[in-house]
């Protein structure tokens, strides 16, 4: 505890703010852990239905830059207890109101608005209260927080789904679980005091030529990444019938492979250089692909489902090589300003190319089965790669 006060303010509320990080990321993983089960096997969505979930859960995502510039004069403490609460009202209309395609998307919805407030502002908060110098190992202090929260989570999904026999009652309570927990992570938030300013470069878009083929490459990873993520799941729940228990699973062992490997992918791109990792990373996602799609025709189903379980985890571990592109931005930058406002632009071309694929990967799904599906995710992959290679680095190989 001594090691850890050292690296922050004396009179900064750092400790609630971790106990409220590790709080909602407990809550997280229970949430996390069984909705998609929850949406196929109570709400009764299909593929397409998915999709179109999706695009209203990322949608706060793109407005994210819209709403932190129309409240640009609360501080950074209030936009983080507005998320709590938001969280808590989305996590409490799961819990509370009948389980049908609309409500359970308006909770979805609800829910990721607050998440997506939240996210900011506790990384804004987590460098206001760190001691100077010390702002790197604070953020992963509290990324590693919230990690342990989500994966105790995730490890309680898989403990009670594999004792009990699921069910309406099940998900319900859990979710009542979860929704108390929000309860607890906003009571804790509401103690953080202080008027910390948020990041000016969260409130506005920021484009500049050179960082062109960054845009680009943001639009690929965010097409490519959102197949996995949103029809990943889906594909083994209603394709091969994964229960909660093992898509929680799936999750843990992901979020384990990601604390332990990111810092190994960092080392990687350091030593061998940005371009070769972003080329390279999706290269390795189109073999990825091939087996999602296909494996059900390569191998009996219960093979062709550890397959696709393996490649799901595969895909977790190969998309950290994301944060390369990050390096490519600081080394075309002028200043650390310019780093952030650029990401930060970044990541909404990702939310909006997000979307769509949601939209437009549950009708291919549903139209021209997995198969086309992936093998246009491997398309986006290669395209991926192709582009990667063109960009001219002044790192050394």
């Amino acid at each position: 505890m001594e090691k850890l006060k050292s690296l922050f303010k004396e009179d900064s509320k750092f400790k609630i703010l971790l106990i409220s990080v590790l709080i909602t990321g407990l809550s997280y993983g229970l949430y996390k852990g069984m909705l998609d089960n929850f949406l196929a096997e109570i709400v009764g969505m299909g593929e397409m239905d998915r999709g179109v979930t999706e695009f209203f859960r990322e949608l706060p995502g793109i407005l994210l830059v819209f709403i932190l510039a129309a409240f640009y004069m609360l501080s950074a403490e209030t936009l983080y207890k507005v998320g709590a609460v938001i969280m808590l009202a989305g996590m409490a209309m799961h819990a509370a109101l009948p389980p049908t395609k609309v409500l359970a998307t308006l909770a979805i919805c609800t829910y990721s608005l607050g998440e997506h407030i939240q996210l900011g502002m506790k990384n804004t908060l987590a460098l206001e209260y760190a001691q100077p110098g010390k702002g790197g190992t604070v953020l992963g202090v509290q990324s590693s927080t919230s990690q342990i929260g989500t994966l105790i989570g995730y490890l309680v999904i898989v403990a009670a789904f594999t004792m009990g026999t699921g069910g309406a009652s099940t998900y319900n309570t859990f979710f009542i679980a979860a929704a108390v927990l929000a309860g607890v992570s906003a009571v804790f938030s509401l103690r953080i005091t202080g008027q910390s300013r948020t990041d000016e470069t969260k409130r506005r878009f920021y484009f500049h030529k050179k960082y062109t083929k960054y845009y680009m490459l943001e639009m690929f990873y965010g097409a490519r990444k959102q197949v996995f993520f949103t029809f990943g799941p889906y594909v083994l729940i209603l394709f091969y019938g994964a229960s909660a228990a093992a898509i929680s699973l799936l999750h843990a062992i992901c979020s384990v492979a990601g604390f332990f490997l990111s810092p190994v992918v960092g080392r990687i791109i350091d030593k061998v250089g940005y371009k070769a990792v972003m080329v390279a990373d999706t290269l390795i996602l189109v073999i990825v692909c091939f087996f999602y799609g296909f494996a059900h025709e390569l191998f009996p189903m219960d093979v062709a489902f550890i397959v696709c379980c393996i490649n799901y985890v595969l895909d977790s571990i190969i998309s950290l090589a994301s944060m390369a592109s990050n390096v490519y931005v600081q080394d075309l930058a002028d200043d650390q300003n310019e780093v952030k406002a650029t990401i930060s632009t970044g990541v909404s071309i990702n939310h909006v190319i997000t979307i769509f694929i949601a939209l437009f990967g549950g009708w291919i799904w549903q139209a021209l089965g997995i198969k086309t599906l992936f093998m246009l995710s491997a398309a986006l992959g290669l395209c991926n790669s192709a582009y990667a290679a063109t960009i001219k680095t002044k790192q050394k190989a």
